[in-house]
């Protein structure tokens, strides 16, 4: 008669695999190593979180396909989505360098690493080019380079920009990505670039020339509060931060919540500050019909 104990008797072992033994103890086969993916390869949207290849955002103008977000874009790619051909580009005043008026605690040294890392001489690429075939005097901003901050070098070459625009009678192009404002490493002499830039504009108004401002993600400070703001035509691209102060300073400040999507370029448009959202694909073919309209 088979006991309760019986019943729940495990099946034999048919082989027993004894672990290898070291001086350690039990040792176990190494873990397959993860594969490597090399840098450059991927990109993570801010926007939706998700995995972008690199190619095929470069494809799609460094725009998410799933959300919609626009990434922040250099100065020469930049040219190079609005302009007909960079080959025939022509940089004005590419040797105007930086000092240090206010003898800043390494301030030459930051400028030699950024400069190093970008290419690029100053915060800003300016000169002439061809857009459609009609003859245009571009600004590009690019973010990477002190996130586009405005010192004594950028706000000098935006003046002479609109100077010898207003003598070729040029339509002026400006994209504007400056989130860092004036730069505090120069001080006051950043402050007067505010003044410098706005007087600029306003001669060259006298030329009859239209000047458009494009805003990308983020104009805000002196750049905003200045030349970025009073063009003839003030275009955004969607998304972006537009402003003077940040939304979170603005609240502590006033110390009362804000509505959604505050500072947002939706949100200025909503409230009259600009003209039009752009999709950065749709920038080229707005920017072209706008000299058609002003062609002489």
């Amino acid at each position: 008669m088979a006991t309760l104990k019986d019943l729940f008797r495990t099946k034999p072992k048919y082989v027993t695999v004894k672990p290898v033994q070291g001086e350690a103890g039990p040792v176990r086969p190494p873990a397959p190593k993860p594969k490597e993916v090399p840098d450059g390869l991927w990109a993570k949207c801010p926007g939706c979180q998700s995995i972008l290849y690199q190619r095929e955002l470069s494809k799609n103008l460094h725009v998410c396909s799933r959300c919609g977000h626009h990434f922040h874009v250099g100065a020469m790619e930049r040219l190079a989505q609005i302009l007909d051909s960079v080959e025939t580009f022509e940089e004005w005043d590419g040797e105007v360098a930086t000092v240090n008026p206010l003898g800043f605690p390494g301030y030459e040294e930051k400028l030699a690493r950024t400069q190093e890392k970008t290419g690029l001489r100053e915060a800003i690429v300016t000169g002439v080019g061809r857009l459609e075939n009609y003859p245009v005097a571009v600004g590009i901003l690019d973010f990477a380079f002190f996130s586009g901050s405005m010192g004594s070098v950028v706000g000098e070459k935006l003046a002479r920009l609109f100077e010898r625009a207003a003598e070729r009678c040029l339509p002026v192009i400006v994209v504007s990505g400056g989130g860092g404002g004036a730069r505090m490493q120069e001080g006051i002499l950043s402050l007067m670039q505010m003044a410098k830039t706005c007087q600029a504009v306003e001669r060259f108004g006298r030329s009859g020339r239209p000047y458009v401002s494009v805003l990308t993600n983020p104009t805000m400070g002196g750049v905003y509060a200045s030349f970025a703001s009073l063009g003839d035509y003030i275009l955004a691209e969607p998304g972006a931060l537009i402003g003077f102060a940040g939304p979170r300073i603005v609240e502590r400040t006033i110390r009362q919540p804000l509505p959604s999507g505050f500072q947002t370029s939706e949100f200025a448009l909503k409230h009259g500050m600009i003209d039009r959202i752009v999709q950065r694909k749709e920038l080229r073919p707005v920017l072209a019909q706008i000299l058609r309209l002003h062609a002489r």
